[in-house]
């Protein structure tokens, strides 16, 4: 096992309990045209940037948007519900404590900036403890998830090599694109999700205040 040195997290549905909101969201604008969002819908889309959702979704379920009419709709019916999102439990206690014993921590997330903004409007003293923070708008973040670059900008900044990256993802995609940066992934799977799609984590766990840094050989005092 390679020597962690350094924390890499996903922000929706890992760190800030937001995938129910997107997730209403996107039922309430796939039944204006009689449409259903499918949880194997839900779970291609997850962890996916907004626009890579939008597509998505308007073409499996052949809604006659566009993308940017899709876009502009979602964010009608979400931006008032984001700044309301709490964070997922044991969150807030194990980054601060990784924070406390001077491991180094990043955020990548494929939010853009302005959901991003919107999300941690009551959480700044929070996300102080994280060095870095790469957002799906990022100019160096050229291609999404499944795809590493988000996590290999966030290692760089960091310092980082790869293998010295440890992942925490709450979604299939976000686990695939850890992967293929070459980090090892801790998986936290939504109860909804089928376990069988985090077959690439080297770990799977329910909720973060089950991780054992003692595991990843993490200081722990």
């Amino acid at each position: 096992m390679p020597k962690i040195t350094h924390l890499i997290y996903d922000f929706d549905g890992l760190l800030l309990n937001t995938e129910p909101i997107y997730r209403s969201v996107y039922e309430k604008i796939a039944q204006r045209y009689g449409k259903a969002v499918t949880p194997a819908l839900h779970r291609k889309i997850m962890g996916r940037q907004a626009i890579d959702c939008a597509q998505i979704l308007i073409e499996d379920l052949a809604l006659p948007l566009t993308v940017q009419a899709h876009l502009e709709l979602r964010n009608q019916l979400i931006f008032d519900r984001l700044p309301q999102a709490q964070p997922m439990p044991g969150a807030v206690a194990l980054t601060q404590r990784f924070h406390a014993l001077g491991v180094q921590q990043a955020i990548a997330t494929s939010s853009a900036e302005v959901t991003f903004k919107l999300k941690i409007q009551r959480y700044h003293d929070w996300l102080a403890l994280f060095e870095v923070i790469v957002l799906g708008s990022d100019p160096a973040v050229k291609r999404s998830k499944p795809a590493p670059d988000s996590f290999l900008v966030a290692a760089q900044r960091l310092g980082a090599r790869p293998e010295q990256c440890l992942v925490f993802e709450d979604s299939p995609a976000g686990v695939q694109a850890a992967k293929q940066a070459g980090m090892s992934v801790v998986a936290v799977p939504a109860a909804y999700m089928d376990r069988a799609l985090y077959h690439q984590a080297d770990e799977v766990i329910t909720q973060l205040a089950e991780f054992d840094p003692q595991r990843w050989q993490l200081p722990v005092v």
